[in-house]
């Protein structure tokens, strides 16, 4: 099961631990980051933010549903999706990281500004992240998704299922950096490996990357390649 955020709401019911330590930062157990309220049928977390428990019966729908509509081009509608989720969430989590931290997002450490808007991602059932910033001098960041909703729902079809994900980087980390970027998943459980691996960079870089994938290159051999500067001719 897995958690959609919709927008802020006004007045929202908080949980317990939130009416009696409202600064607290250790507020993602399920019973602290979502508080329920009975009485209207509403989900609200911990960040003001309405929220849609859904089962893996949606996801298995929204995926067939557009390949049967519309063919290859699911994945880049999916991928539209996800880079609009990115844009929008990046400017609610700019609200709500100032409202609890109390300090605007360029003052923080990047890692824990990074840290901190996953986790509730975390709790929402999206799986946990690891963020590779090794090679940002080759102007691109490597992130691993373990638990990926999609992929763990989808099983093992033989190829890159999450778009979502890739579309939520690029967007979210483009209105971060004030920049176009574009990302793709490199490897994904649902090609039999055990995490999905996603590619974000410049769209040159990504292209590149693109490129060597459907010429049969894995993550390693893509990595390898954009450390020694690498480029389509």
């Amino acid at each position: 099961m897995i958690s959609i955020a919709q927008k802020e709401i006004s007045a929202p019911s908080e949980s317990l631990l939130k009416q009696k330590h409202p600064k607290t930062h250790s507020h993602y157990r399920f019973q602290d980051f979502f508080s329920f309220d009975h009485q209207i049928g509403t989900i609200n977390d911990w960040n003001k933010s309405r929220n849609i428990f859904t089962s893996e019966d949606f996801i298995i729908g929204l995926v067939e549903g557009l390949e049967e509509e519309v063919g290859p081009a699911s994945s880049v509608i999916m991928y539209t999706i996800g880079c609009h989720w990115g844009l929008q969430d990046s400017e609610f989590f700019q609200k709500w990281f100032s409202a609890e931290f109390n300090q605007n997002i360029r003052q923080s450490n990047l890692l824990f500004l990074l840290e901190t808007w996953w986790w509730p991602f975390t709790a929402q059932g999206w799986g946990r992240w690891e963020v590779d910033m090794s090679d940002r001098k080759h102007g691109c960041i490597f992130i691993n998704i373990f638990d990926s909703a999609v992929a763990r729902t989808l099983g093992d079809v033989g190829k890159p299922v999450c778009h979502l994900y890739a579309g939520l980087f690029a967007g979210f980390f483009g209105s971060l950096v004030k920049k176009p970027l574009s990302c793709i998943e490199l490897q994904c459980y649902s090609m039999g490996e055990t995490y999905c691996k996603f590619l974000l960079g410049n769209p040159d870089k990504i292209d590149a990357a693109a490129f060597w994938l459907n010429e049969g290159a894995n993550a390693r051999d893509i990595q390898t390649r954009l450390q020694h500067g690498e480029i389509l001719r």
